[in-house]
């Protein structure tokens, strides 16, 4: 069996691994850490997981890392994930991090980001940077295979990355023009939000937040630079709505040829995404939405042509707590344990 800790268990990112994880054939809960709820049973928080997990939650400064635990997961904010990096590859454990600290592969790029949003630019195990892997398995499940860090990435970053590649990768856009309106559950604002996002003001309320500065956006930008292979923007608008989970990415961009059919552009879509069993394309005209995704691993994605204006449209949804973090975070550790990726993950959406 594969034995798995979630630093961060009292969260929605580690509430919901712990979930997955608890329906896993091959791995057992052995560890939970967190600063609250210490000495307690996590189903004293979370009281759905009675039965199913009742471990209790150490805080950090217990948690023994002495070879006894197979995979780490860091449902944690910036700069948690890296101060644990060390004593994890000192211990044999794989790592796999919710946060920005391990999506940035080089201490250049890691410094670009965190100055960006206003971080130390210095990481804190700067050596293992390199041994990490960019965790969007539809990208990258060979280089994932092997590592020994992954790096999970952003919500927004998924559905938007996942929505555009296909297009940059085969030259059917003109790169300059892209642009993505997103969309979001209130839950991407994790389990203690700010003020604005409790239910009273909320509902019946929507707003764009974080205009043209996404840390997100960081990611997006270097993932289709790299689809390209030169220099890409991205303007990416995002916006809270009314909803608990669900991210709905609205992407455009100017075809490169304005006769290029939207069956030519399925066809392409369908072509990228055929190994990809989470990933499903849908032709123009299908009916797609939240429900299509919610509380599964799912990307599903509408191919729309706008021939009169010559302009791409794609739609992308993904459920945030789930294609958005903690199921991108179990697809990525079945890989990395040379599992087939869709264990304890095929499942179908909620419905309704």
């Amino acid at each position: 069996m594969i034995r798995a800790r979630v630093i961060g268990a009292g969260g929605f990112g580690g509430a919901n691994i712990i979930e997955l994880l608890a329906a896993h054939p091959e791995v057992e809960v052995v560890s939970l850490v967190d600063v609250d709820g210490v000495g307690k049973p996590i189903s004293d928080k979370h009281t759905h997981l009675r039965g199913f997990c009742d471990v209790v939650v150490e805080s950090p400064e217990d948690a023994v890392w002495d070879g006894s635990i197979d995979i780490a997961f860091s449902a944690t904010p910036d700069g948690v994930g890296m101060k644990l990096a060390e004593r994890c590859r000192d211990a044999g454990t794989k790592l796999i991090d919710y946060s920005g600290d391990f999506r940035f592969n080089s201490p250049e790029s890691y410094a670009s980001y965190a100055t960006r949003i206003g971080r130390d630019p210095k990481h804190a195990a700067e050596g293992l940077l390199r041994q990490s892997v960019y965790g969007l398995a539809e990208l990258y499940r060979d280089k994932i295979a092997q590592a020994p860090i992954v790096g999970n990435p952003g919500c927004f970053a998924v559905a938007t990355i996942l929505g555009f590649a296909p297009a940059v990768n085969e030259g059917l856009v003109d790169t300059e023009t892209l642009i993505c309106d997103a969309k979001t559950g209130v839950s991407g604002a994790g389990i203690k939000p700010a003020a604005t996002f409790h239910y009273p003001l909320r509902y019946e309320n929507m707003n764009a937040y974080k205009i043209a500065a996404h840390q997100h956006n960081i990611e997006v930008e270097r993932e289709l630079s790299l689809c390209a292979k030169r220099d890409v923007k991205v303007t990416l608008i995002t916006q809270v709505v009314p909803l608990t989970r669900g991210i709905m990415a609205t992407i455009y961009g100017c075809l490169m040829d304005p006769t290029i059919t939207a069956e030519a552009v399925y066809d392409a879509y369908v072509e990228q995404y055929r190994e990809s069993p989470f990933v499903r394309v849908e032709r123009s005209g299908v009916p797609v939405g939240n429900n299509d995704v919610r509380g599964s691993n799912r990307c599903v994605i509408s191919v729309n042509v706008d021939s009169r204006t010559g302009r791409l449209v794609v739609i992308s949804h993904i459920d945030n707590l789930m294609k958005g973090q903690a199921g991108s975070a179990l697809q990525n550790m079945n890989i990395m344990f040379g599992l087939d990726e869709t264990t304890a993950l095929r499942r179908p959406p909620y419905y309704p």
